[in-house]
């Protein structure tokens, strides 16, 4: 146990301690530095004093313990009791849970012990402590025996409550309800710059405050003086240092009659939480490369601006922006020559336009630009060829120049959209329209390019209908030897069935693989049920054909396929060597190129193949067949379709099918329809093929009979499926 005491009085003799040292006993793990502070103040005070604060604790000054001569303890309860009268502390006790209740002091008198003269009549002041931080209530007892003593009692109180005023790191300050100051403690004095011994009570509070925040102060004023509380963020600037930031609440102090006496104004100053806002403003909301807003401040920001326009009625333009060919500057000079380039871009792009224009940058080589208060669609392309002008001169790196060039959608709120989303997803079928037609360039949104949007939503909905209802279903298409018609292997293919129950074709929810969710759960459909078809020929004891799977490049871009496919493999305990995964050579070229690459490594290493879809028609290149883990080229149909009689594709096919020889690439042409395709296709040196001269796809019913060993001799050429 520590004992607490501060002022020096005479000792008297009790179980041989002092007052001092018998006054405040209390742990001292328990006492804090405010705690010290407040036993210290009290023990100033001359007068019998004891205050209760907020944590319902109450503290007895050293001049308690001299009057009653015995020490008082530190407790949870009020110990008062133990020195006033028991006839009159019945009534006190009466008048003090009024008080609490009521939060509203009161005065009384009262017989309070004394040490050498028995019981002596005091007049008790309890009052709540409006002005200090941690302390609830004071309670205050004068001995009215001694009348000269009331006086400079009652002037010492203020002088210590002032003390205590002026030790709070907060500004203080006493207003009446027209706003003058009626006190003002030391904190307050320096963060307004005002000396502390200048006397500046009876002007205007409003007037000491910065010309940038007193239309906040006098709404806070106006509603204090009503009676209410009010509060305001404010800031102090004073020459020669940095702003402060103070938090500002005004409490009104009400007459008996619910008047507004007077009101207590307390500054707290949150400069460091400000500016740590502001840090993690500019962490969050700040693209780290280039500086400009990021996608996620961009979007906060848009929708804003959008709510501002819409209450004002006013348009806003927005532009969005992609770079041409980015990708080939990353794989050529590398991805620390695109960064440069987009940082340079983001530079020039903040440059170039006033304030009110916003530039974002979305990610990648993606920008956005929001231009509010937009007076006509030629204002809004005015400022597209302005920053199409910023990549017109040249970049260099690393002493190589960048030519750049960049393709903007254009849309305007509210004559192409009413909401955000709605907005950017115009812009972007403006672009989108722009690609098609050739990269380079501006294109505004217009309404015939909202058939695109139309379409994509209904394939989105119609998607996840099929999906929630379980119509989705893989069917077999065999892949043969061109020889003689021998079934090698099968392409799994998607189906689905219409409210009608018709079997439909994936052509008809295709935009659902462009979207990630539903991609990814649409291909979970099917390599499930593939897996489920592959296990009841297994079990049935048939022997298994090698099934490959086509993935849309969209699918990869969670870095997980990989992953996910060699996990469902061993739920089901598939042999590896015995799928195939179709690709192609969108999903090469596209951004998450790289995550694609990944995977296809992993699976070749796992012992599955990789098949190159389509090729020939995208933008083919012969490094991806060096480079990338790819064991098998499917030769389009568009070039089948007319071999006989085209000499140019019977060029392209015995090339391609030299080349794949060469590098020990299987060759498979896809779309076969006649005999005379067969046979020139032999004459190329194609070995396997597929299409519906041979067989149509085929349901798990009709495909399981091409498992049976027993009907491999007698497998017909062609199908009547």
């Amino acid at each position: 146990m520590e004992y607490i005491f501060k002022n020096k009085r005479k000792p008297f003799s009790q179980d041989g301690q002092t007052p001092d040292q018998q006054c405040i006993k209390t742990p001292q793990t328990q006492l804090s530095a405010e705690n010290i502070i407040i036993q210290n103040i009290l023990n100033q005070l001359p007068q019998l004093v004891w205050v209760k604060n907020k944590q319902n604790q109450y503290y007895y000054n050293q001049a308690i313990c001299d009057y009653i001569g015995s020490p008082v303890n530190l407790s949870h309860n009020d110990e008062c009791q133990s020195f006033i009268h028991p006839e009159d502390y019945p009534n006190f006790k009466v008048l003090w849970q009024n008080a609490l209740h009521i939060q509203q002091g009161f005065e009384h008198e009262c017989r309070i012990q004394h040490h050498q003269q028995d019981y002596r009549v005091c007049r008790v002041s309890v009052q709540p402590a409006q002005h200090l931080d941690n302390i609830e209530w004071m309670i205050t007892a004068t001995d009215i025996h001694d009348h000269y003593l009331k006086h400079s009692e009652l002037h010492q109180q203020v002088l210590v409550q002032g003390k205590m005023l002026d030790a709070s790191v907060d500004c203080i300050k006493l207003l009446t309800p027209q706003g003058q100051l009626t006190h003002m403690n030391r904190s307050s004095c320096l963060a307004l710059g005002v000396p502390v011994n200048e006397n500046k009570l009876g002007m205007s509070w409003l007037n000491l405050l910065p010309e940038s925040i007193q239309h906040s102060g006098q709404h806070a004023l106006k509603q204090a003086s009503t009676g209410k509380n009010a509060r305001f963020d404010g800031i102090s600037i004073i020459a020669g240092q940095p702003p402060q930031y103070w938090d500002t609440m005004l409490t009104p102090i009400l007459n008996e009659d619910g008047s507004t006496q007077s009101i207590l104004c307390v500054s707290r100053n949150v400069t460091q939480q400000k500016m740590a806002e502001k840090n993690l403003q500019q962490v969050t909301e700040l693209d780290e490369l280039t500086g400009l807003y990021n996608r996620r401040a961009f979007h906060k920001i848009f929708k804003k601006t959008l709510q501002n326009a819409q209450h004002q009625q006013e348009s806003v333009g927005f532009l969005l922006i992609d770079l041409d060919y980015f990708k080939h500057i990353n794989d050529i000079l590398g991805h620390s020559a695109g960064d440069y380039l987009v940082q340079i871009l983001g530079q020039r792009l903040s440059g170039c336009f006033n304030e009110k224009v916003m530039v974002s940058r979305l990610g990648g080589d993606e920008f956005a630009i929001i231009v509010p208060h937009l007076r006509d669609e030629a204002e809004l392309m005015n400022i597209a060829q302005i920053a199409r002008q910023q990549l017109d001169k040249p970049i260099c790196y690393a002493g190589q120049y960048i030519n750049g060039g960049m393709s903007i959608g254009c849309a305007i709120y509210p004559r192409d959209a009413k909401n955000s989303s709605t907005l950017l997803r115009c812009a972007d079928v403006a672009l989108n329209d722009l690609k098609i037609s050739g990269r380079g360039g501006i294109r505004m949104f217009t309404s015939t390019m909202f058939n695109s949007i139309a379409l994509t939503t209904k394939q989105l909905s119609l998607a996840r209908a099929i999906i929630q209802h379980d119509k989705i279903f893989p069917v077999y298409q065999p892949k043969v030897k061109l020889a003689d018609g021998t079934v090698t292997s099968f392409e799994a293919l998607l189906r689905w069935q219409d409210a009608e129950d018709q079997t439909q074709l994936p052509l008809h929810i295709s935009c659902a693989f462009q979207d990630y969710e539903l991609a990814t759960r649409i291909s979970e459909i099917i390599q499930l049920k593939v897996f489920q078809d592959m296990s009841q020929w297994q079990e049935a004891g048939l022997k298994l054909l090698p099934i490959s799977i086509n993935a849309a490049p969209v699918e990869f871009l969670r870095d997980n396929y990989a992953e996910t496919l060699l996990n469902r493999l061993a739920q089901f305990k598939i042999p590896h060597p015995l799928i195939e995964i179709e690709i192609t050579e969108q999903s090469l070229s596209e951004h998450g190129s790289d995550y694609v690459i990944r995977a296809l490594n992993l699976l070749k290493q796992s012992g599955l193949k990789i098949s190159l879809d389509d090729f020939g028609t995208g933008h083919s290149s012969l490094t991806r067949l060096r480079d990338y883990p790819i064991d098998c080229l499917k030769i389009d149909r568009n070039f089948i379709k007319n071999i006989p009689d085209n000499p140019s594709d019977l060029a392209i096919v015995k090339a391609i099918s030299q080349i794949g020889a060469s590098i020990a690439l299987d060759i498979l042409v896809e779309g076969i329809e006649s005999s005379e395709q067969v046979e020139v296709l032999k004459a190329c040196d194609c070995s396997t093929g597929q299409g519906f001269y041979f067989y149509h796809p085929l349901i798990f019913q009709e495909a399981t009979p091409l498992l049976n060993p027993v009907a491999d001799a007698a497998q017909p050429l062609i199908s009547s499926a």
